[in-house]
């Protein structure tokens, strides 16, 4: 058996076991689609749900461990089986639009800003 924090951060999920354990602690970590405590202990074919925002990332427990692995061992241990859908959210984040306003024009009026949000919907 392998505590949840500790196998989060031997998956390298997060940086530092504290993470993974306040990660826990701030309901952001969920077992079998339940909120659970950072010592609720992993059992293969687990689970995992994290959020980490914008993205839910979703991982499957294929074999339970002790230490910190290589990045290139830790499809051994869990599969990732996060959608498409959700890793796109990552680059959608990139994405920003830029309106060109003259200088010294101050803020958009009511009406401007109006017009701002429906051109902004149309995209």
């Amino acid at each position: 058996m392998s505590r949840l924090d500790k196998y989060l951060w031997a998956i390298r999920v997060f940086k530092t076991r504290s993470e993974a354990t306040e990660a826990c602690k701030g309901n952001r970590v969920k077992l079998n689609d339940m909120n659970v405590k950072p010592s609720r202990e992993v059992k293969e074919g687990d689970i995992i749900s994290i959020r980490k925002m914008p993205v839910t990332y979703t991982y499957k427990v294929l074999a339970l461990l002790e230490n910190r692995q290589a990045a290139k061992n830790v499809p051994l241990y869990a599969e990732n089986l996060t959608s498409p859908e959700e890793l796109d959210k990552l680059t959608k984040r990139n994405e920003t639009i830029f309106i060109q306003r003259d200088r010294g024009t101050g803020r958009p009026s009511k009406k401007e800003r109006r017009d701002i949000d429906r051109l902004l919907e149309q995209l």
